[in-house]
């Protein structure tokens, strides 16, 4: 038996080197197939952790409330789609963060907006964000850590002073290799006193951090945009295994606080970093396994190939099959040597396609951490290599089994006569 299956295995490699030509052509498909099934998997893990690990880098010990449209869902598009078309949500205030700071697992918060403004200093002008946070912020987000200077103060946002710490890339482009401490630059017409500047941080989650102006909170929302309302409150809990609690308590304040007691009238959302992580990975899981679904059409693709190559080779073969079946060749003789010929292209473009989806993931790691400074890593898993390996060996047994039962069920005197 065991040798029956060598002899099979040898009929089948030979006719394969035979037919070079062909069987390049036939493994262009399968490479295709397993090398779009190794980069999806790749990139996909790799955008995923990335997200999560930037995520991350703000602390598991945070709170974000933001304002929501009411009765729709937090993530839903419907709230996405309501904010961007200018629904304005004016409700959620100082006060409120004031008043979740008497939660007692609640350390510190910072109220937030977000604005813009053309800033200048001396001939040097920039379009720039501008970041207004409470003075606690670096408190909270332990990322934003000052090179030069000093942060503003309470009382600078209470005072609404007109003071601004910039990032390194504002600094930059306005100041040069110049000291920035003390000088001052222009937003919208206003002076602002630079007091200090930030190290450099880079990107978060394709965000920029070093392209923004932080601004005392309350200067910002009078003097700026001339609101009294925010857009976000940040919360750092003292204990983070109470944090889901945490959260609930924060529900209750701010439904007293905005007199909204049903679900549906809620004008604000409520969300830890864990939540968020979990959400952008169910998200990214569901992506992954669509990407994949889209990816293994090349592979039934090239199956399909294999087939029609498998086919032809039964039709060219006959005689050849007629007289193995004239000198004691059993039908399974006929069927194994067919079937590991499908199964030996198949394997062949499964190596290559993994050696060649390694290499591109490496490459586009390497050429995204070095010209874009994003720090990324596109990582080939045994978990895809063992899964483009199963779809390589699928597609093999799966479209090389018909042919292969046909070629063991010609008749010996039939396939004689076609010679």
């Amino acid at each position: 038996m065991f040798k029956r299956f060598l002899i099979a295995i040898r009929l089948a490699f030979g006719n394969l080197t035979k037919n070079i030509g062909r069987t390049v052509l036939t493994l262009v498909g399968i490479i295709v197939g397993i090398l779009s099934v190794i980069v999806v998997t790749s990139s996909g893990q790799g955008v995923k952790e990335y997200i999560l690990g930037q995520i991350g880098s703000f602390g598991t010990d945070i709170i974000q409330i933001e304002t929501k449209v009411p009765a729709t869902g937090k993530t839903s598009s419907a709230n996405a789609t309501g904010q961007a078309q200018g629904i304005q949500i004016t409700t959620l205030k100082i006060e409120d963060g004031q008043a979740l700071k008497k939660i007692p697992n609640v350390d510190k918060f910072a109220v937030a907006n977000i604005g813009q403004g053309l800033t200048s200093y001396q001939n040097q002008n920039k379009q720039a964000m501008i970041f207004g946070v409470g003075a606690d912020y670096p408190f909270i987000d332990s990322a934003t850590k000052v090179g030069e200077g000093t942060f503003y103060s309470q009382g600078d946002d209470n005072s609404l002073a007109q003071v601004v710490v910039i990032g390194s890339d504002i600094k930059n482009s306005l100041f040069g290799s110049d000291d920035a401490i003390g000088k001052t630059i222009k937003i919208k017409g206003m002076n602002f006193r630079v007091i200090g500047v930030l190290q450099k941080r880079g990107a978060v989650t394709f965000f920029n951090y070093d392209e923004l102006i932080y601004m005392p909170a309350q200067t910002l929302q009078k003097k700026i945009l001339g609101i009294d309302y925010v857009r976000m409150i940040t919360l750092k809990v003292k204990d983070v295994s109470l944090i889901d609690v945490t959260a609930a308590d924060v529900v209750d304040v701010l439904r007293r606080q905005h007199k909204t007691f049903k679900a549906d009238q809620e004008d604000f959302s409520v969300s830890t970093i864990q939540e968020a992580q979990k959400i952008i990975g169910d998200v990214f899981g569901t992506i992954n396994i669509l990407l994949l679904a889209l990816t293994s059409i090349s592979l039934i693709v090239g199956g399909v190939g294999i087939m029609n190559v498998m086919y032809v080779a039964v039709v060219e073969r006959t005689f050849e099959i007629g007289l193995r079946k004239a000198v004691g060749a059993t039908a399974s003789d006929i069927r194994n040597q067919f079937l590991f010929e499908a199964v030996f292209i198949t394997l062949i473009g499964g190596i290559v396609g993994i050696i060649l989806g390694y290499l591109i993931s490496f490459g586009a790691s390497y050429f995204i951490t070095n010209f874009f400074a994003f720090s990324i890593n596109f990582p080939v898993t045994i978990g895809s290599i063992v899964l483009a390996t199963g779809f390589s060996m699928a597609t093999g047994i799966i479209f090389g089994f018909y042919p292969a039962y046909k070629a063991s069920q010609l008749s010996p005197m039939e396939a004689l006569r076609k010679e």
